[in-house]
């Protein structure tokens, strides 16, 4: 950190503690970050705010003489959508730095064009300038260079990638992974009482992560998959592989032994076609219930009354309203859904800062039993690379989810029946589903 930093970091701090009695904000916030990478600030959040659920890890110490150097590799240019979430993901880490009070963590940010070339430069930057932990990059075809770089120097990468694949070695994912999601969905069916599965699956690298979980969770809970297509975005393409899967369904219906739940791991881009045909072929959502993954979470879903019922998973959403508000205070708009995972591993990186020198960001220390405190709530990383996250499931309204399954984590929890009816709106969550980094 230059001397200029320095300056404005500690002008900040004695105007927070003036301040502080009246719970004002200043409003200037770390001018050490990296060149065309500088924070523009309409006002500060309240120091030491809880933004998780669960304090799952101990007090910041920030007793070392020199700052950990922490890089974050974003794809900044352009004013296309990946870029404001880039920003709204750059402006999260810098608001973890300053609900910390005392960081010992300097942030550099390092812009990486979107690209694996990109990410492989903004890498070998980073490094140069002594980064002892990478943050980033966003998409999972960027991973494998940016970490070969960074295991070189005997330094950990946590990116934002949902591909399982590109994890471990050195390499933790912060996303929410579609595995996951799926256990979570799985484990919760069986404990409806649902054992009978179909499932229309699109193709493509997610298609193939979610069709494997899907047949290893319901293999594992003792269920049957009756039929399984998977189909191409577009009407004309999904037709055929929807009618097989649902014509299966129907005829089970007058049987003894129904499908008990439908399995449609779409989005917005592809639920407004399936609804019409799942109408069409006049599937009783009453016996054979509809299942989705997070990409359901989508502004007006339940304005299709044949998805108004139906089951997604998501994290608890009140630290993430939380956050969403102090966010939008702050910079005045609202965050992408994924910066909560920006602001996760940061608040991560201060909280190992005060380790000895070389040994905060070890695998064992970044792989501790009881996790860590994250606006979503508590996670764990583990050491081949994946997360263990909590998820709740919703049951889609008409105007928005409601919470019908307490937040667990995927795969180590058979949650029981029912859980909070409180109602929680999409619109907390941007439209956008915690999973929805590119694979």
């Amino acid at each position: 950190m230059g001397n200029s930093a320095r300056n404005i970091y500690s002008a900040l701090r004695a105007i927070r503690e003036t301040c502080k009695a009246t719970a004002l904000a200043g409003a200037l916030l770390f001018g050490f970050l990296a060149a065309g990478c500088a924070t523009n600030l309409n006002s500060v959040p309240q120091a030491g705010q809880v933004t998780g659920q669960v304090p799952a890890t101990p007090p910041v110490s920030t007793d070392r003489k020199s700052p950990v150097t922490v890089a974050m590799l974003l794809p900044l240019q352009g004013f296309g959508t990946n870029a404001l979430i880039a920003k709204g993901m750059k402006q999260a880490g810098e608001m973890a730095l300053f609900d910390a009070d005392n960081p010992n963590v300097q942030l550099i940010v390092k812009n990486d064009d979107g690209s694996a070339a990109g990410a492989q430069k903004a890498a070998m930057e980073a490094l140069s300038d002594g980064a002892e932990l990478i943050v980033g990059p966003l998409y999972g075809a960027s991973v494998p260079g940016v970490a070969a770089i960074a295991r070189s120097a005997n330094v950990p990468v946590l990116s934002f990638s949902n591909n399982r694949s590109v994890g471990g070695n050195g390499v933790y994912l912060m996303s929410y992974l579609p595995q996951a999601e799926v256990e979570r969905m799985v484990s919760f069916c069986l404990s409806r009482g649902k054992r009978r599965f179909a499932a229309l699956i699109p193709v493509g690298a997610y298609g193939d992560a979610v069709e494997l979980a899907f047949r290893s969770a319901v293999l594992r809970g003792g269920g049957t998959i009756v039929a399984l297509e998977r189909f191409e975005p577009g009407a004309n393409k999904m037709l055929e592989p929807a009618s097989r899967v649902f014509s299966v369904v129907n005829e089970a219906a007058g049987t003894g032994a129904p499908v008990d739940a439908l399995f449609l791991p779409g989005n917005k881009d592809t639920l407004p076609t399936l609804g019409p045909q799942i109408a069409y072929a006049k599937i009783d959502t009453r016996t054979t219930q509809l299942v989705g993954l997070s990409g359901w979470n989508y502004p007006h879903i339940g304005r299709d009354d044949v998805f108004v019922g139906g089951w997604y998973p998501g994290p608890d959403p009140r630290g993430w309203q939380r956050f969403s508000e102090r966010f939008a205070n702050t910079f005045g708009s609202v965050p992408p859904r994924m910066a909560s995972h920006a602001y996760d591993a940061v608040r991560l990186a201060i909280t190992l800062s005060g380790q000895p020198k070389g040994q905060q960001f070890t695998q064992a220390n970044l792989t501790l039993p009881r996790g860590f405190d994250g606006v979503d709530g508590s996670f764990t990383l583990l050491a081949d690379g994946t997360s263990q996250r909590e998820l709740a499931v919703f049951e889609v309204q008409k105007f928005g989810g409601k919470v019908i399954g307490d937040a667990a984590q995927a795969g180590l929890a058979n949650p029981a029946a029912g859980g909070r009816s409180q109602q929680y709106q999409n619109r907390l969550y941007g439209g956008q589903s915690v999973g929805a980094a590119p694979l």
